[in-house]
């Protein structure tokens, strides 16, 4: 009896809290939004792809958009002009997270840039990142270390050529990206690149992201933060923990060695540990460690995932693979790897690359955001402690900005002086304004050079005789969106 008054006393509880909050949002002139649920709002109307569903919800409510998804407010932006109202004119005033329950692991919300507050620690790890790893300086000085690992790339699926055997896209561009990174950083390769050796940090780095991206009651209903009921908060322990420990024995491997080199020959790393051995207030061991985890983690699964949905529409479109095979062997030559140097004479590669980001963002809401105080936009009021989605997934897709908005047409940017460095609302899938991604430089530079090359060194056939208008493009919704089945496909000789 003693256990039903409580349950029933808790059922009492959630509803009178439920009743006050709506009508504390009926005083204010909240953004169009569906009817809310008691207790629920509006979350049975997520599904299992919410980029899709809020996407759908918005052409009934408008591109400014309020759900009640559980006991959390949540405000969707899904139009061009309203991105930049929020990304750019009222930037700073939504410059906060939304820390997900999964990111209390190891408190990494409170050291990673990615989920610190706008602030003096912010600022500092911001410029750490874009001095010493994305300036132009330090990626022109490493533009040698990505040409070697695109032409191992290259290598690897030569090797496959010779035996037939299928190239796993996604998971072969993964290991370059991983390289590429740890090689920038650590000055070692942290995986073989012509075996799958990086199959366990793949899965590891995709489990992160499955959990981080995965709905949790705990963020819906903040009350059950200690129970974790779905466990995400305790595997993403076990996740972070094994990724800290993997960089936290590099970085004692380098302090045991005492290892100094020129200042035109120190990575990353070296410079990290310098920096805080100079000025520990701006950066500490704990930030370096962290640091490494963003960069490992958003770096390698963005770059990976952008390739592999490039190469498969590529193949799902063999008119845009004979386009780009021509303007390759006119300004570079058949069968050459390329330079970074010859991106800029690629126009047609580079359309590809943005039509790619256009209608498969890799992360299809940026971001999450979040108001400290209630605030105006265009004249509706967004709600404190409101979190906001931007779907970037929607606006890439908008009928009202995009011809045949599904299509995979890179002629479309042949005209166009359409950017997506955060100047264009059209097109943010790097995010805009202060928060915009600090690795753009290196994705714009990267994913290029990484498909033109994989198009001009081989021509490629799916799997099992798969045809073009065969394969499945269906999506995996996490923090990124993979793609639902790996692409797989022979490298033929040219």
């Amino acid at each position: 009896m003693d256990f039903l008054t409580i349950v029933l006393g808790l059922l009492f509880t959630l509803v009178l809290v439920h009743g006050l909050q709506t009508l504390s949002a009926r005083a204010k002139k909240l953004p169009p939004g569906p009817t809310p649920l008691p207790l629920i709002g509006s979350l049975h109307l997520l599904g299992d792809q919410p980029h899709q569903s809020l996407a759908k919800l918005a052409k009934t409510h408008g591109p400014l958009m309020c759900l009640r998804l559980g006991f959390i407010n949540t405000v969707v932006v899904s139009s061009a002009a309203m991105a930049k109202e929020v990304l750019q004119k009222q930037d700073l005033v939504f410059s906060s997270r939304t820390i997900p329950d999964a990111i209390h692991a190891h408190d990494q919300f409170k050291y990673s840039v990615v989920w610190l507050p706008v602030a003096s620690r912010w600022r500092s790890l911001r410029k750490v990142l874009n001095s010493n790893i994305f300036s132009g300086s330090r990626l022109d000085a490493n533009q040698h270390l990505r040409c070697r690992k695109v032409q191992e790339l290259i290598a690897y699926c030569r090797k496959n050529s010779q035996t037939g055997e299928p190239v796993d896209v996604g998971r072969a561009a993964f290991r370059t990206s991983l390289n590429l990174l740890s090689n920038t950083i650590f000055s070692k390769d942290l995986t073989d690149p012509f075996s799958d050796s990086a199959k366990e940090f793949k899965d590891l780095v995709w489990n992160i992201m499955v959990e981080a991206g995965k709905p949790n009651l705990v963020d819906f209903f903040p009350m059950l933060e200690k129970l974790d009921p779905q466990g995400i908060r305790r595997r993403m322990t076990i996740h972070f923990g094994k990724v800290i420990d993997l960089f936290s024995g590099l970085i004692n491997e380098r302090l045991e060695k005492g290892k100094t080199q020129n200042a035109g020959n120190s990575d990353v790393i070296d410079i990290l540990l310098a920096t805080s051995k100079e000025n520990p207030e701006e950066i500490d061991r704990v930030h370096i460690e962290r640091m490494c985890l963003d960069l490992f983690v958003a770096g390698t699964d963005t770059t990976s995932s952008t390739l592999e949905w490039a190469m498969a529409e590529a193949l799902k479109n063999p008119e845009t693979v004979k386009k780009a095979k021509a303007e390759l062997e006119e300004v570079i030559g058949k069968g050459k790897v390329l330079d970074e140097a010859d991106i800029s004479r690629l126009p047609y590669l580079r359309c590809m690359v943005k039509e790619t980001l256009r209608i498969h963002p890799p992360v299809p809401f940026l971001i999450p955001r979040r108001v400290d105080q209630d605030v105006e936009v265009c004249g509706y009021t967004v709600p404190k402690n409101s979190q906001v989605f931007v779907n970037a997934w929607a606006i890439g897709r908008d009928p009202d900005v995009w011809k045949d908005p599904l299509e995979f047409k890179p002629e479309r940017f042949l005209e166009s002086e359409l950017d997506m460095r955060g100047r264009d609302f059209e097109l943010i899938p790097f995010g805009a304004g202060r928060r915009i991604c600090p690795g753009l430089p290196l994705a714009v530079r990267m994913v290029p050079v990484m498909l033109g090359s994989l198009l001009n060194s081989f021509d490629w056939k799916l799997e099992n005789g798969i045809g073009p208008k065969e394969l499945d493009m269906d999506e995996k919704f996490g923090i990124t969106l993979q793609k639902a089945r790996p692409l797989r496909a022979v490298p033929l000789p040219l």
